[in-house]
């Protein structure tokens, strides 16, 4: 073999608190560098050395934000493997031991050989969208809590700390939505994506934000793949003789909750969905199954009219009755998710 051959061409981070550790494919002598500013700049100064020009982390938290951006400004391209994905493939090599720096080598060969399996990384701003997002639905469920604890306190006092909490984040809860919609509407693919959205039947105005934060990809996927990313995709486990059945898994669980929730809605009220719905129950669906089928229907369709560039009501008027079209090819009727 000869020697520019074994010149890496890929690398791996694993990201940690305190330590980055960047391996390479083909395989190298791997690096390690404190996450911290100066430890960045080292480690962007190695990959240039060694002419690397693909980076690939797996799903980021916010320990690999200011790496991410260094990342970016130094023009490498920076990919994300799903870590479920990246243990698979350890598996399927037959490796048993895991430290940081192993890992860091096999997410690496996981880019060079799995590729089509990468996503682009968040840019900043859809990092500032997606951090918004997550702290209203954090706000959201600390409300709940103490609205469920307030109804079981018996002492006044101890009800009015309840009330003065529930005030309080209910303004803070205020404030960042307001920030999240001002930045949505100021970006003008972003506003268009919500007008889109909220023409659905069954999508309010926050479940569309959340869509726009946890699925920047909607609209560039076929269907498949996008009912599969927001876990409404029904997955088979049948063997030998045994009928087996179809249950949803995997996705994005902020993704899975909305489109439930906008299915309900939906089924309700809109009879492009309230039909289907109505005709899995009188064939002996549950209830959640025909929830969850309406609901991969959403997806379907908001995924077809964001990349239509369309409506709702501008698809009904083509297309002479909703729910026809890609989204009626994508029927679950009869299914078992």
């Amino acid at each position: 073999m000869s020697h520019s051959a074994t010149i890496p061409t890929v690398a791996g981070i694993d990201v940690g608190k305190h330590f980055l550790d960047l391996g390479f494919f083909p395989a190298a002598k791997p690096v390690r560098q404190d996450n911290t500013e100066t430890g960045i700049a080292k480690l962007i100064s190695t990959l240039k050395q060694r002419g690397i020009r693909t980076v690939a982390l797996e799903a980021i938290g916010p320990y690999a934000y200011p790496l991410i951006a260094a990342l970016r400004k130094a023009e490498l391209d920076v990919a994300l493997a799903d870590p479920r994905q990246v243990k698979a493939f350890r598996s399927a090599e037959g490796l048993i031991a895991k430290t940081d720096r192993l890992d860091a080598a096999l997410i690496a060969r996981f880019a060079q050989r799995m590729s089509e399996h990468l996503r682009p990384a968040p840019t900043p701003d859809q990092i500032t969208l997606k951090a918004l997002s997550t702290r209203r639905r954090q706000l959201t469920e600390l409300i709940a809590m103490e609205k469920t604890r307030l109804a079981q306190a018996l002492d006044p006092a101890i009800a009015d700390s309840h009330r003065a909490v529930i005030k309080a984040l209910t303004a803070a809860c205020t404030e960042v939505e307001a920030a999240l919609e001002a930045r949505i509407a100021a970006e003008p693919g972003l506003a268009r994506k919500r007008a889109i959205l909220t023409s659905i039947p069954g999508i309010g105005s926050r479940i569309a934000s959340v869509v726009i934060t946890d699925m920047p990809e909607l609209g560039t996927l076929d269907r498949k793949a996008a009912a599969s990313l927001a876990g409404m995709a029904p997955h088979p486990t049948q063997s030998g003789a045994h009928p087996g059945r179809h249950a949803i898994a995997g996705g994005r669980p902020c993704l899975r909750t909305a489109f439930y929730m906008a299915g309900m809605v939906a089924a309700r009220s809109c009879p492009a969905f309230r039909e289907p719905y109505r005709a899995m129950r009188t064939a002996g669906k549950p209830a959640k199954v025909a929830i969850v089928a309406s609901g991969r229907r959403l997806v379907v369709l908001a995924n077809a009219l964001v990349r239509d560039d369309t409506t709702f009501e501008a698809s009904k008027l083509q297309q002479g009755e909703a729910g026809r079209g890609e989204e009626n090819a994508a029927s679950p009727a009869g299914s078992d998710p």
